[in-house]
């Protein structure tokens, strides 16, 4: 790989400057902010390589190939019950599940199925506990059902639609 062809190598170098620019102006200031991101990151290197690790071991075990049998056009209820579960039990950044959607999407699965999956994920698990402290147990349920609801009609929706796209 070509080092101009890594896309945030523009935000490391205006990031390198910055230091230089402060380490100009004010070492002992230019000092500390090196040795505090440096800190952070440090503290953020085990959470990478476990995210990292997880990441390797889903894109190993869990191949595309076995779930697009679960979504095909006859799975009916149990299509849309995984879309639901497996969208509230997902976790980590959007970006990453993109590869892997793509291909089921080029599998088979039905686009109301991905849909659901992408808006089941606005639920957040370990979020749940501090939404009840905040908003009681009845508004987290009643909004919980709405978005599971807002979900399913958005895939069926998706699905009316029908294009497939690129």
């Amino acid at each position: 790989m070509n080092l101009s062809d890594f896309k945030g190598i523009w935000f490391l170098l205006g990031v390198a400057v910055a230091y230089g620019v402060l380490w100009g102006f004010d070492p002992h200031s230019g000092l500390k902010a090196l040795e505090k991101s440096g800190t952070i990151v440090w503290s953020l290197l085990p959470i990478f390589a476990l995210v990292i690790l997880i990441t390797a071991l889903v894109n190993y075990f869990l191949k595309p190939a076995r779930f697009v049998k679960h979504f095909g056009a006859d799975s009916g209820k149990k299509g849309w019950f995984l879309s639901l579960a497996s969208g509230v039990l997902s976790h980590g950044p959007m970006y990453a599940w993109y590869p892997m959607l793509q291909e089921m999407r080029e599998r088979g699965i039905r686009d109301g199925y991905l849909v659901a999956f992408l808006y089941a994920r606005s639920i957040k698990i370990p979020l749940l506990p501090l939404m009840v402290e905040y908003f009681g147990w009845l508004f987290t349920i009643v909004l919980t059902f709405y978005i599971l609801l807002g979900s399913w009609l958005q895939g069926v929706v998706s699905d009316r639609i029908g294009s497939k796209g690129p």
